[in-house]
């Protein structure tokens, strides 16, 4: 670690940020309704004297600090609100007390360690321009960040650059990673809906056009469009998630209509157009071939999350003074999940950042989305430490 003032000062408030963790993840919301949240949120900014903004997305929350140096340059620290719609089944004594919700991808985490963070830069204002630490809801598949900019984030609270950090299951606690330009995917969804005539499963099949055989060939297909269209080096992924059809207690009926939807991912336009078309050519032909027709709408939903270069060697020299060179991974591979950080990267320069949860071996293997998961007290003051140090980095002021 290196030698700085600012680690053990957020450690001798570390009790209040575990607190403020726990707390939240005992109380999940979900996307654009974290008003307890947001108001926690708020209520810590405004007691450490800093200026607080409530309202934008609903539930967003942005704080706004000023340095003592001047300088003219400012830049947003992101933290996301939300919690998921999973039921959490630890034993932990701060489990979600709200049933089928949890904080099952560490927000809780993200909100405690940009609170450490903004409470210690409030007391030290050693550092010029100004920093916004927006806490943004709705991160989890509706797109809080996108609304927040429609509604004016970066016109309210102009910024040069900005920032985000994850936690990441399986990378040791005490570690980073990042790459520079594409580094989680494209998340798009697609419908389609195959209709036929459905029929009497047994004496009138051979009179009906039967969207199910459509929808086997469609899925069977779907599986061909990655490996014969998508060049070998681009990686991109089509997963069926959800199929509806009939009833169960009807097996002896052919449906008269099958709705299909799934997921696509990659990280460059072009992929993205080619996954958008060929869903579409596949669904009618194979309709065409039953006799059935198919209704198909492919919505663009996150982008790819591009990191830009300056930001990014900022983000890693920040992060590999704090923990060594060794514990900072500057390329970690492609991943197809998604964030919608996304958005902010589309109009901003800026970084996002990993920084190690844990391992199974250090008793923090359970992955993010999963009913066991929970985020890694031990390291709120480590990414309380970074948020600081990237402040006074790209602040022109020393840690």
């Amino acid at each position: 670690m290196l030698d700085s003032p600012v680690f053990p000062a957020i450690k001798a408030f570390e009790a209040d940020l575990i607190a403020i963790r726990r707390d939240i993840h005992a109380h999940p919301e979900i996307a654009f309704e974290e008003v307890r949240t947001a108001a926690l949120v708020a209520r810590a900014l405004r007691g450490w004297g800093i200026e607080t903004h409530e309202g934008l997305a609903g539930t967003g929350v942005v704080g706004t600090l000023k340095g003592e140096r001047g300088g003219q340059r400012a830049i947003a620290l992101r933290s996301e609100l939300d919690a998921l719609r999973i039921e959490e089944k630890s034993e932990i004594p701060h489990r979600s007390t709200s049933p089928g919700k949890m904080h099952a991808c560490g927000h809780d985490g993200h909100i405690a360690m940009l609170l450490g963070a903004a409470r210690y830069l409030a007391e030290h204002r050693d550092f010029g321009g100004t920093v916004h630490f927006v806490f943004q809801p709705a991160e989890e598949g509706l797109g809080g960040a996108c609304v927040m900019l429609e509604q004016g984030l970066f016109e309210r609270f102009p910024v040069d650059a900005v920032y985000g950090m994850h936690n990441q299951p399986g990378r040791r606690a005490g570690e980073f990673g990042i790459r520079q330009g594409p580094m989680l995917a494209a998340s798009d969804t697609w419908v389609v809906t195959f209709r036929g005539t459905g029929g009497h499963g047994g004496s009138g099949a051979h009179t009906a056009t039967d969207p199910t055989i459509a929808l086997a060939n469609f899925i069977l297909g779907v599986q061909a469009i990655v490996a014969r269209n998508v060049p070998a080096v681009e990686p991109a992924v089509l997963s069926v998630g959800h199929i509806n059809a009939g009833a169960f207690s009807s097996p002896n009926v052919i449906p008269a209509e099958v709705v299909v939807t799934g997921t696509a991912r990659c990280f460059s336009a072009s992929v993205r157009d080619i996954l958008e078309q060929r869903l579409g050519v596949l669904a009618e032909g194979v309709a065409a071939i039953q006799g059935c027709s198919a209704d198909y709408v492919y919505k663009r939903r996150y982008p790819p999350l591009i990191n830009t270069a300056e930001e990014t060697a900022l983000a890693a020299a920040v992060a590999s003074e704090l923990v060594g060179a060794e514990k900072m991974e500057m390329q970690i591979p492609l991943n197809t999940g998604a964030d919608d950080f996304a958005f902010m990267l589309e109009q901003r320069p800026g970084a996002f950042i990993r920084i190690g949860n844990g391992t199974a071996a250090e008793g923090k293997g359970n992955l993010l989305h999963t009913p066991l998961y929970d985020f890694n007290d031990d390291i709120l003051a480590l990414g309380s430490t970074y948020w600081v140090h990237l402040v006074h980095k790209e602040l022109t002021s020393q840690a």
